[in-house]
């Protein structure tokens, strides 16, 4: 089969699919806006064999698609280098393992690693000491620029040698407060580039050296003075910057909470003994113990014991589940009540947990399509800025010198040097850093950290920012029946008892319950389950129990002969046909609504029907209805027959005519192709292996979390609670996001739009001819914190949806 398909590409396309894909995660340094971003991203994307580069600047992070075979984790590090930035490798043994290749398995003993722990926890600490630093610098430079500034406004020329203590207390915060917008802008301009730092560092520095000039060599550019312009332009800038870097950690608040999810300590059983050990020491095949109140280390399954286990971090509900031997254990589930003994089947990077935590730091890294207009925008806007201050610089130079300028009375009581020159080079200043585009790099990806958090919180792990934005745009949801909109096993439903039956509901289901205790089959299973519910006590005395394929089962419980199966089968060993016929009403009845109907018989008569049917989740119907009145199409697709199809559909309230019942994998894929050919935005929710080709192929694939890994894998939402509620929620969330990204751009394209303008007109405003820079350096800081404060509103998002 991969023959043929190979056969019907072109050999270029094989060449791509045979090629050793591989993925890295770089943890970047020295990135201060969009234009650093952008930057760094086409950068790598010019090397050979790198498919695909994508940079987010609010995680800080690369995530880079390569041919192993054309170029290797350290060529990817030289090239940020290269552009004037730091990079180090995160999860970098498997970053560099080819996406086709399956490690090689652990030594005997050996620790699996987890790129969710300590690579992320360095991140994490490391991001921390920079706040800490950046906090005291900017205690410093608050503590310079106050003094400046009122010696600036109130007393200036009030003693000699003022200027003098001015230049002391300003050199600090141009030096060493502003050494990281210097530091940069070197290295930027080093590679022939330009980003934010490099208009903040021209701004400062130009103001800065114009001071110095006037205040030893006043004759040259007069005695007024740029101290606290300076200073202040450093100062609120770093401001901005501070804010910027503790939002982008409140942001990350969602990881970091998973991550505290986590056991610390196991014991496992070894050689004969019990030792605790750290969880990341555990070892697929090792036997753990887990007592009441401890968290379980990592996924497993129960060997022993029984207790219930509050799974409410995985799946949000509050009710305990019951554990027994067979029974799965998510780790970092609370064991409550009994002491289990477990076997760890899924340690390190493999488990539930660790997976969780990947999806949602993969979303958070990601862009959505309304980002690649701001991408663009940033990548020209800076040397766009550069120019347009060049221009500012010139046009008010010859302006002045053509047209004069009075002298205008400056915020420091002097008066403001009348040379054009320097009244151009003070509103070019102010062009440079009122043009910073923070805001502008900002806007959608802290929205969509907020979101995706605030969706994992919830029990929604959105993949990608992509799916983010598709999802606000759903027209049609495709939904499959079996897991998706029912439970997806069979439920013992009713038990109808025939007409003269000699025995009470009770009696005929501990009859039917008991025979049918020793078969396999799930509808046994079903009826088994179903009078253990209802507190019917078992016959213990079965005898010569036989399955009978395609018909049913007939046993001697408590000495009564008893047979449980189709009609047929009831003809076929005696009963009465006429009862059978007689009771055909109550029989369509339960069939007619999707359920199957199993017939009992007691001593060769007919005693009742028990209906057994896979019942509507919890919530379907109501999940339906919401999307429904929201302008969503629902569809329902499934492999199973007509009539089960059109009852299911009826009780959750889709149309006939969009039912499609006993269709195969490959025709739900059609289905959602069909849709999409006819320019619709379709979201197919599904669970099972079945249900990946439509997974893939939809706009939006929605996972139930109780469904299979293949499911989750192709999909770009999974729903962990498995109910459809969550899809109404993500919905929400989606619309929510999306409109709190179109505000940030909007806010950031007006900034700019405004603010520029204002600046290059400024020498024309008398109140802004000296001052122009400051109230720049304010604006734009200003701006950022906006930006990422409208981003933050999504947080409580959480609270209006309880």
């Amino acid at each position: 089969m991969e023959t043929m398909k190979e056969q019907a590409l072109a050999p270029d396309q094989v060449e791509r699919q045979t090629r050793p894909a591989a993925t890295a995660t770089l943890a970047l340094e020295g990135m201060t806006c969009a234009s650093c971003a952008m930057r760094i991203e086409k950068g790598l994307k010019k090397l050979p064999g790198v498919t695909d580069a994508s940079v987010n600047l609010a995680t800080e992070r690369a995530t880079v698609h390569y041919d192993a075979a054309q170029v290797q984790v350290d060529d990817l590090l030289k090239k940020v280098s290269a552009v004037g930035y730091s990079a180090t490798p995160l999860g970098e043994a498997a970053a560099a393992t080819p996406a086709d290749e399956t490690p090689a398995p652990l030594a005997e003993g050996a620790a699996p690693t987890t790129p969710t722990g300590s690579a992320a926890e360095q991140l994490g600490e490391r991001r921390r000491a920079d706040l800490r630093r950046r906090g005291v610098t900017l205690a410093l430079g608050v503590a310079l620029t106050i003094p400046v500034v009122i010696l600036s406004m109130f007393f200036m020329n009030a003693f000699p040698g003022e200027t003098i203590l001015l230049l002391a207390l300003t050199a600090p915060v141009w030096g060493y407060v502003g050494w990281d917008f210097h530091k940069t802008s070197l290295r930027v301009l080093r590679h022939f580039g330009a980003n934010m730092d490099v208009l903040v560092s021209l701004g400062s520095t130009a103001a800065f050296l114009m001071s110095v000039v006037a205040t030893f060599w006043p004759q040259i550019v007069g005695e007024t003075t740029f101290y606290d312009t300076t200073a202040l332009i450093v100062t609120l800038i770093y401001l901005g910057k501070y804010l910027e870097a503790r939002a982008k950690g409140q942001t990350s608040e969602a990881i970091s909470r998973l991550m505290g999810l986590r056991a610390t300590v196991a014991h496992v059983l070894r050689e004969g003994r019990e030792r605790d050990i750290p969880v990341e020491q555990i070892v697929a095949g090792d036997t753990l113990i887990v007592r009441p109140g401890e968290k379980i280390p990592t996924d497993g399954v129960t060997l022993s014991g029984e207790s219930s286990v509050d799974e409410a971090m995985l799946t949000g509900e509050s009710l305990p589940v019951e554990k027994r031997a067979g029974e799965p254990l998510i780790g970092a589930t609370i064991n409550q009540t009994g002491m289990l003994r477990m076997r760890a089947t899924r340690v390190g990077a493999e488990t539930t947990l660790a997976g969780i935590i990947r999806m949602v730091e993969q979303a958070q890294g990601s862009k959505a399509p309304i980002q690649r207009l701001a991408d663009t925008v940033a990548g020209i806007f800076v040397p766009a800025v550069l120019v347009i201050a060049l221009l500012t610089f010139i046009g008010w130079s010859v302006a002045g010198y053509a047209l004069g300028f009075a002298p205008a009375a400056s915020m420091s009581g002097g008066m403001l040097a009348t040379s054009p020159w320097i009244v151009a080079l003070v509103a070019a200043i102010a062009v440079l850093v009122v043009a910073c585009p923070c805001a502008l790099g900002l806007a959608t990806p802290t929205a969509i950290m907020v979101g995706t958090g605030q969706g994992a919180e919830q029990g929604i792990l959105i993949k990608n920012g992509e799916s983010l934005e598709r999802l606000e745009q759903l027209t049609d949801l495709v939904l499959d029946k079996t897991g998706t909109i029912t439970r997806g096993k069979p439920e013992l439903t009713e038990v109808t008892l025939a007409e003269g039956a000699a025995l009470d509901e009770a009696q005929a289901l501990r009859l039917a319950a008991s025979a049918e205790a020793a078969s396999e089959h799930p509808l046994a299973r079903a009826i088994v389950a179903g009078a253990e519910r209802r507190g019917v006590t078992l016959e213990a005395d079965v005898q010569a129990f036989q399955a009978i394929p395609g018909g049913g089962v007939e046993a001697r419980v408590a000495g009564q002969p008893t047979l449980i199966g189709s009609r047929r089968l009831l003809r076929e060993r005696g009963v009465d046909a006429a009862s059978i016929s007689a009771f055909e009403p109550a029989l369509e009845r339960l069939e007619s609504a999707g359920q199957t109907a199993m017939l009992l018989a007691v001593d060769g008569a007919l005693v009742a029907a028990l209906a057994v049917a896979d019942t509507v989740k919890f919530g379907s119907q109501e999940a339906i209805a919401r999307l429904q009145a929201s302008g969503v199409t629902t569809w329902m697709i499934t492999g199973d027959n007509h009539r089960t199809a059109s009852s299911i559909a009826a009780q959750v309230g889709i149309a006939p005519e969009h039912v499609l019942a006993e269709a195969l994998p490959g025709e739900k894929a059609e289905q959602v192709t069909k849709l999409r050919g006819a320019g619709r935005v379709v979201a197919f929710a599904g669970d099972g292996i079945n249900d990946a080709p439509a997974l893939a192929q939809a706009d939006i694939g929605v996972a139930m979390g109780t469904g299979t890994d293949v499911a989750m894998e192709a999909a770009g939402v999974t729903l962990v609670k498995g109910n459809l509620r969550s899809l109404v929620t993500a919905h929400a969330l989606s619309r929510a996001t999306m409109n709190i990204i179109r505000q940030n751009l909007f806010w950031a394209f007006a900034y700019n739009s405004v603010l520029i303008p204002v600046a290059i007109a400024s020498p024309a405003i008398p109140w802004l001819r000296e001052t122009a820079p400051i109230f720049a350096a304010a604006a734009m800081a200003l701006s950022s914190v906006t930006v990422i404060s409208n981003s933050l509103r999504l947080r409580r998002f959480g609270a209006r949806q309880v």
